[in-house]
């Protein structure tokens, strides 16, 4: 990939050029960054998010398309577009003014157990209501989301050599089979709305309840199972019980989540130098976790 060089003073020139309305507002960055978007906040009830490379700024006209039409069906706050910039000589893609959002990222925030259930309950709703919208066409899984949504198989080569490069540090044989039983399955029902990156950093707490839900740029519609690894990701104890049991779905469609989490964990394990260090041993506490 080609990462683009996002600077203050790029995004300060952008919003001077395409939005001179803007100019009072002051700019600057927030704290955390992801690796997909940077993002800056302007003023006090606006932020800019800048794809990084062209496979994240595909997500950026879907995401103006549909976020509104799904806000109408969600009791959750999603991120409400405001104005779409344009490409330039200065900068390649397409990037995104939102509304700002009140809360904290949930991965970067802990709450105690009683406040973990509550909020498991809320992303059970959050994902049935998504899953419940019938009269909304929507993307179907492909490279603009990679992927999520279509079958865990299309990544079953790269599970594989994740799985058994990691043989002396987790259980491969048990992975193996799991991923072997996963694929196996399929969703027997119709394609369903799907958000693409149910993660805790797209979760906002606020007040030790779930305020909103963002980025959806991996947003579609096919198998939901895609989205039920926050169960091992995030949730744990009595509020992955909590989870599971809202969510109401079959036993296959648990195996692909469990699936499905297991190739993003190896991923991320198989990344990591030091396998001893927090980030491993989080990694390996999920594979644990899912072949348990």
């Amino acid at each position: 990939m080609n990462t683009v060089n996002i600077t203050l003073t790029l995004v300060k020139k952008l919003i001077a050029h395409q939005w001179p309305e803007y100019n009072h507002l002051p700019i600057y960055e927030v704290e955390k960054q992801g690796h997909d978007n940077r993002t800056y906040r302007l003023g006090n009830d606006l932020l800019i998010r800048m794809p990084t490379d062209e496979p994240y700024a595909l997500k950026v006209p879907k995401e103006h398309e549909l976020l509104p039409k799904l806000a109408t069906h969600l009791s959750v706050i999603i991120p409400k577009p405001i104005k779409m910039g344009l490409p330039s000589k200065d900068y390649p893609y397409p990037f995104s003014i939102y509304q700002w959002l009140e809360g904290q990222s949930a991965n970067h925030l802990r709450v105690d157990n009683k406040a973990l259930e509550h909020i498991a309950a809320q992303l059970a709703v959050f994902l049935k209501e998504l899953q419940s919208i019938q009269d909304l066409d929507g993307p179907h899984p492909g490279q603009h989301n990679w992927w999520r949504g279509d079958h865990v198989s299309v990544y079953g080569q790269n599970a594989k050599t994740q799985i058994t490069h990691l043989t002396t540090i987790i259980d491969s044989q048990a992975g193996l089979a799991l991923w072997q039983k996963a694929c196996a399955t399929k969703w027997q029902k119709h394609s369903v709305w799907i958000h693409g990156d149910f993660a805790a950093g797209n979760i906002l707490i606020k007040d030790n309840k779930l305020n909103a839900v963002i980025d959806f740029g991996g947003m579609g519609i096919g198998d939901p199972a895609c989205d039920l690894v926050i169960a091992w990701t995030y949730l744990s104890g009595n509020a992955r019980d909590i989870f599971i049991k809202t969510m109401d779905l079959d036993e296959d469609t648990w195996l692909r989540a469990k699936a499905w989490a297991l190739w993003k964990a190896t991923f991320e394990l198989c990344q990591i130098e030091d396998k001893s260090s927090p980030a491993a041993i989080r990694q390996k506490k999920i594979i644990e976790d899912v072949l348990t």
